[in-house]
């Protein structure tokens, strides 16, 4: 007899991210580098181990390579199991047609069958593109409580950014009374975080009715909560008090990273209770010179540090040579920063070098935009890069034909 699991997680990782610019170029958002030596990904793949989730269903479409890859078995996430464990899920052809994932919620259609083949009783559904520590058995207990059809987790935003958002409108006990999908007006404060909990029948129930409207968008947000909604369906939100943050942005991407930092950071990695676990490839422990001065900053095994940072998050394998400067600023793998080079505000992709004496972005407020390097580069020695602008090799050649 096949054992039946409580709750199968479906982690919609199919974005192509397109407001990263040239970091999602060839790479699914959510295989995006975080924190020196983690992808995005890692947040909710290890949400739900440390919830005690053990089979999670990771929905593919752009860019799927590197992701697929990097989760390879799942086991850094003890997801490597015999029944369950992580699945890849892309779009496949099918008896009678291919199709490519429509929205949300007909990616999460197109793959009832496995879910169906573990028989759970809840399904959580997941995006791959923020970074929080969260438990979700504490959000099923709460939908369990209060016997929802839907569990909606929200977070609460400040007045003046809740129009970015979908808002859940709710009552005292917090059931849900409206949803408003970015409003001009906001109502309330409790910003959906895209994380929500269904009654397996419930949930396949509207996937179905959703598939089957033309008009649909298939979209969760769109059509499948305010059709549970307008059909008196019992939607409850849930509220989160941790950290949470939509790295949909280079600045948001920025500001997270920044929030690693500090004697008393936003976000901690060092929690023993809820570990962040990644694939890490070995890497050589890092090297501090003689000449080097660091502060308030992530440095990542593989690096050799000659110059100065300052509250900046470097990826393994980073150099920085003698007399260079980096502030304010992420650098991923194998980056370069020759001597005498300057990097301020900026966010640069991996296996860039920065020439001798070239100076990329500026001490500025950090309001006035984040500078994004692309990957694989060479900036030439003593070229000047603005603040505020993406960097590609187009650019470099432009920059160079006009010197």
């Amino acid at each position: 007899m096949v054992k039946k699991k409580e709750a199968v997680a479906m982690l919609l990782a199919g974005g192509q991210g397109s407001r990263l610019y040239l970091l999602t170029e060839g790479l699914a958002k959510p295989a995006v580098p975080f924190g020196g030596k983690y992808r995005i990904i890692d947040f909710p793949l290890s949400n739900c181990i440390n919830s005690g989730i053990d089979t999670v269903g990771v929905l593919t479409q752009y860019q799927p390579l590197a992701l697929n890859e990097y989760i390879g078995n799942g086991q850094p996430w003890d997801l490597d199991r015999t029944y369950g464990g992580v699945m890849m899920l892309p779009p496949y052809q099918a008896s009678k047609r291919a199709d490519w994932y429509k929205g949300t919620a007909n990616a999460i259609y197109q793959n009832m069958h496995f879910i169906k083949k573990y028989k759970p009783e809840y399904v959580v559904i997941l995006s791959g593109d923020h970074i929080y520590k969260m438990d979700y058995r504490s959000m099923i207990d709460f939908h369990k409580k209060v016997e929802a059809d839907c569990t909606i987790a929200v977070f609460d935003v400040p007045l003046s950014e809740a129009s970015r958002f979908g808002i859940m409108n709710t009552n005292e006990d917090m059931s849900v009374n409206e949803f408003e999908e970015k409003p001009k007006v906001p109502k309330s404060t409790k910003a959906s975080m895209g994380v929500y909990v269904f009654n397996t029948e419930k949930l396949f129930e509207y996937l179905s009715a959703d598939e089957a409207d033309g008009n649909s968008e298939k979209d969760f947000g769109k059509n499948i909560i305010p059709a549970m909604l307008n059909a008196g369906e019992k939607l409850f939100a849930y509220k989160f008090d941790g950290y949470w943050k939509d790295v949909g942005t280079i600045s948001s991407l920025w500001e997270a990273n920044m929030d690693l930092l500090g004697d008393r950071p936003k976000l901690s990695l060092k929690d023993g209770s809820w570990r962040i676990y990644s694939r890490n490839y070995a890497e050589p422990p890092h090297f501090v010179g003689n000449s080097a001065v660091i502060s308030n900053s992530l440095i990542t095994e593989g690096c050799e540090i000659y110059g100065t940072v300052i509250n900046s998050v470097l990826s393994g394998g980073v150099t920085i040579e003698p007399n260079a400067v980096v502030r304010d600023s992420v650098l991923l793998n194998e980056v370069i920063i020759k001597s005498g080079a300057e990097v301020n505000y900026s966010v640069i992709d991996r296996e860039t070098v920065v020439g001798i004496k070239a100076k990329v972005g500026k001490i500025k407020q950090v309001s006035d935009g984040i500078t994004l390097v692309g990957a694989e580069l060479i900036i030439k020695d003593g070229t000047v890069i603005p603040d505020n602008i993406n960097v590609s090799s187009q650019y470099l050649q432009e920059l160079e034909g006009g010197n």
